[in-house]
């Protein structure tokens, strides 16, 4: 899977969905099943006259269902409470959880992250302990995450200011970002959904990696449930 983050321009492409070999088995059950039914329909005084068309329409439905299956996403979304990093979020499967050195301005600091992948998008919160929380210091940390976003997709950092809800009630500035361009050595299309905000210490990015624009109910599950302690 592609994460387009901060730390590095090429990551693994999302995975394939899985079932490929689904509508050739259907395929071939439709064969035989039809071949069966026209067996049927030529015995003298068979009742089953007009079964290998049914069989044939019943087939075909559940092969094109079977299709379509294995070419949708599916969104398993369940809420994450992480605690050790101060937010929760709702992801669309079971993440799993790295860690990445960074460098802002010159400090090495550590990124640590859960990531989830659905279809061909994979969903993540990176978080950065910061050194202090100095408003110059919270600042750096904010450039350098939104600058690394749209670097590696080669558009402008564009971003504009968006609440972030607290879970103790009431909300924080942060930004909102939607970028589109090539990444990775292959120039590669994505789309980069992406809020970030900081809590004291901590600087959060929320993203979404995507090799195509997502429904807009995807996102908005995942961004509307990101809420920091």
């Amino acid at each position: 899977m592609l994460y387009a983050s901060v730390f590095s321009d090429t990551f693994p492409m999302p995975r394939p969905a899985s079932g490929l070999p689904v509508p050739r088995l259907l395929l071939r059950a439709i064969t035989l099943l039809t071949a069966a039914a026209r067996r049927l329909e030529r015995q003298p005084g068979s009742p089953f006259f007009g079964i290998r068309a049914l069989v044939a329409t019943v087939m075909c439905v559940i092969a094109v269902s079977g299709t379509l299956t294995a070419c949708s996403p599916t969104y398993d979304w369940r809420t994450i409470m992480n605690n050790d990093n101060g937010y929760s979020v709702d992801l669309p499967a079971k993440p799993s959880d790295d860690a990445r050195q960074i460098d802002i301005g010159g400090t090495p600091m550590q990124m640590a992250m859960q990531t989830a992948e659905a279809g061909k998008a994979v969903f993540a919160v990176g978080t950065v302990m910061l050194p202090s929380d100095t408003p110059q210091t919270q600042q750096a940390a904010l450039d350098f995450l939104r600058d690394g976003l749209a670097r590696n997709v080669g558009a402008a950092p564009d971003a504009h200011a968006v609440p972030i809800p607290l879970a103790a009630g009431g909300q924080i500035a942060g930004l909102e970002m939607k970028l589109s361009g090539k990444a990775g050595e292959d120039k590669e299309s994505r789309t980069i959904y992406a809020r970030l905000v900081v809590h004291g210490k901590r600087v959060y990015q929320a993203a979404i990696i995507a090799s195509q624009p997502l429904p807009q109910e995807q996102v908005d599950q995942f961004f509307q449930s990101f809420q920091l302690y």
